[in-house]
């Protein structure tokens, strides 16, 4: 009788280790899951800004050349019209960025900045170097990021 009961208790005991093991490693295939999808998320939110900063990046280098070589007020105002929506496009992925990986907020924001900055240059020459300044903060910021959502 004793072993009967020892048996049912040891059946008992065995069911409820495994049901324990299944259980934590279910919540850690969640676990994991949940981690990739939000690094893919985060890879997904600097690429779009990578290409949004890349664009208003050259929309402005157009406004400014235009400038430069005397372009009619019509060409300027459509050339800044795009510049406008270029610009606007940055908004949703830096915020996306900022949500999802935090640790990439400041490589981000001097990204944006860089390219804002090259709003109204004096010279060509001026234009020159805020472009090549946008595009070497752009580059950090995807050198950053690279290092910090790699897989």
């Amino acid at each position: 009788m004793f072993a009967s009961i020892l048996a049912v208790v040891a059946t008992l005991a065995g069911a409820l280790t495994a049901g324990l093991i299944q259980a934590r490693i279910a919540s850690s295939a969640r676990t994991a899951t949940r981690a990739d999808d939000h690094r893919r998320e985060a890879v997904a939110a600097v690429t779009d800004l990578a290409v949004a900063l890349s664009d208003h990046r050259t929309s402005m280098y157009k406004v400014g050349q235009a400038r430069f070589i005397g372009a009619d007020d019509t060409r300027i105002q459509e050339l800044r019209d795009a510049a406008h929506g270029t610009r606007s496009a940055i908004t949703a992925p830096a915020v996306r960025v900022q949500l999802l990986a935090p640790g990439l907020h400041d490589a981000a924001l001097a990204a944006t900045l860089a390219t804002y900055a090259m709003r109204h240059p004096a010279t060509e020459e001026a234009l020159d170097d805020s472009r090549r300044h946008a595009l070497a903060k752009h580059d950090e910021l995807v050198h950053n990021a690279s290092r910090a959502l790699a897989a």
